[in-house]
């Protein structure tokens, strides 16, 4: 698998996948303008890698989408809070259609991680929750809503991204736990839900009780010995991408690539400039002439080929996503959730709101709203007075309260800053990284995302049109 410079399958570009004779392409930002443009995109590339092509996207919901001309799903916690599964399977069958529509077959989510550690720079929001029994059951009920759609899923990240506090795209984490506690509570989703789950992405990290010396794409006793073996898995095992630092920088790309097929990875997720995927791909070539078992390399074709059989590449016109806006708009509004008892403003009260500048964008995730954004949002309900900061230690709170005013607090980065450890506005947003909540000294309102669907139901609830009656899917402390 591999990814592609622009928003057009050019000449040089479709000769690079005919030469390597590459059957999937996962797709990003810098592949998406337009509905038109993508599904003419996704019909080039269905020409050029065959019939049976996986045309992939990370279309989770939340932080994680990267089209924007459609109306947007919730994150994962947000569905958590809300903890109806069955709102959960019409929200995973409204991202399947939205994909389906324009010719994308193969989505990579659910998320099973369990979020243990509230530390976890990556995962977070993305996760249905800190325990296992909640994010088996709404994982169980997004692999129900995708295969409806007609759409492969993908469970990620095998065996478990949850309790980390290193980014993978950044450095190689390592969980030291005990075989027991994998058991009973990370491997518990993935585990339970193999009979659903068409394809499962592997994580980049280091098991010492599974695999003192490989993290788990590069473990043959993790892929195949646990997930194929002990626990009979007869579908697509797909690395997440191997320009990761967490493999990058320790093994290379060509070597990495051949010890992931190795371990019993299918595909290779080889992203990145074309010198660096040509490295890659060499490397496989070069290999299956002496080194890669034939047998295990055919078996691994046949599984891909069945998955892009299943679930065909082919756009469906029929389907128009925005009609699924109320049901997306409603699903966010239900997993607002009250920490600490908070109390709106009275509207048309001078309020004092305090938000980031501009967020940027962190590693797999889009960037949060704009403190213009909120203040001009806010604006429908109070007279509103903006403090905007670059970064958090730069904050006068002094200043803030010298009016009188009621302060609110708006966080909308997915990073938890030291700085804010204390601080103690009257109210608490919580537009990103809902952990924050555990940092500011202050009754809450969890959105547990940033988009206009997640902001409206905020402002529903400052108005008093809304209520906040999500369950806080992780421990309060």
């Amino acid at each position: 698998m591999v990814d592609i410079p622009g928003p057009v399958l050019d000449a040089e570009t479709a000769a690079h996948l005919k030469k390597y004779g590459v059957r999937s392409v996962c797709l990003f930002g810098k592949n998406i303008e337009s509905v038109a443009q993508l599904r003419r995109l996704c019909a080039d590339l269905r020409e050029v890698l065959g019939e049976d092509a996986l045309i992939a996207l990370d279309h989770e919901g939340g932080a994680i989408l990267r089209p924007d001309f459609w109306p947007f799903a919730p994150s994962a916690m947000d569905l958590g809070a809300a903890d109806d599964a069955a709102l959960t399977q019409d929200v995973s069958a409204a991202l399947g259609r939205q994909l389906r529509s324009v010719g994308i077959n193969w989505n990579f989510a659910p998320v099973l991680d369990v979020n243990v550690s509230p530390a976890n720079p990556v995962i977070g929001e993305r996760a249905y929750g800190a325990d296992p029994a909640t994010v088996t059951r709404h994982g169980r009920a997004a692999l129900a809503g995708l295969a409806a759609a007609g759409v492969a899923a993908c469970v990620k990240h095998f065996p478990g991204h949850g309790d980390t506090r290193v980014d993978s795209h950044l450095a190689l984490p390592r969980v030291d736990k005990s075989r027991a506690e994998l058991e009973a509570t990370e491997f518990a989703p993935f585990r339970d839900l193999l009979p659903w789950t068409p394809a499962v992405m592997t994580a980049h990290i280091v098991y010492p009780t599974l695999d003192d010396v490989h993290p788990a794409t590069l473990s043959r006793r993790i892929l195949t010995g646990l997930l194929r073996q002990e626990w009979g898995f007869d579908g697509v095992t797909v690395t997440d991408s191997m320009g990761m630092k967490a493999i990058d920088d320790h093994y290379g790309r060509g070597e990495a690539g051949v010890l992931a097929l190795e371990a019993g990875a299918d595909l290779v997720m080889a992203l990145g400039r074309r010198e660096a995927q040509e490295a890659t791909l060499e490397a496989i070539g070069a290999a299956l002439q002496n080194r890669l078992n034939r047998q295990e390399m055919e078996a691994s074709l046949e599984r891909l080929h069945a998955l892009g059989r299943q679930y065909p590449a082919r756009a469906d016109t029929s389907l128009n996503p925005q009609d699924d806006a109320d049901l997306l708009r409603h699903a966010w509004a239900q997993g607002l959730t009250a920490y600490r008892n908070p109390v709106p403003p009275k509207p048309g009260s001078r309020i004092t709101l305090i938000a980031h500048r501009q967020p940027v964008r962190e590693t797999v995730s889009e960037a949060g709203a704009d403190a213009e954004t909120l203040a001009r949002e806010l604006g429908q309900v109070y007279d509103v007075n903006l403090i905007p900061f670059e970064t958090p230690d730069e904050i006068n709170w002094h200043a803030a309260r010298a009016a009188g005013d009621p302060v609110i607090l708006a966080t909308t980065a997915r990073h938890r800053h030291p700085a804010l450890i204390g601080v103690q506005p009257d109210l608490h947003i919580a537009l990103y990284n809902p952990y924050a909540v555990l940092d500011v000294d202050a009754p809450a309102l969890l959105a547990y995302g940033f988009r206009p669907e997640a902001r409206a139901a905020v402002l529903g609830w400052l108005k008093g049109e809304t209520g906040a009656g999500g369950i806080l899917p992780f421990a309060p402390s």
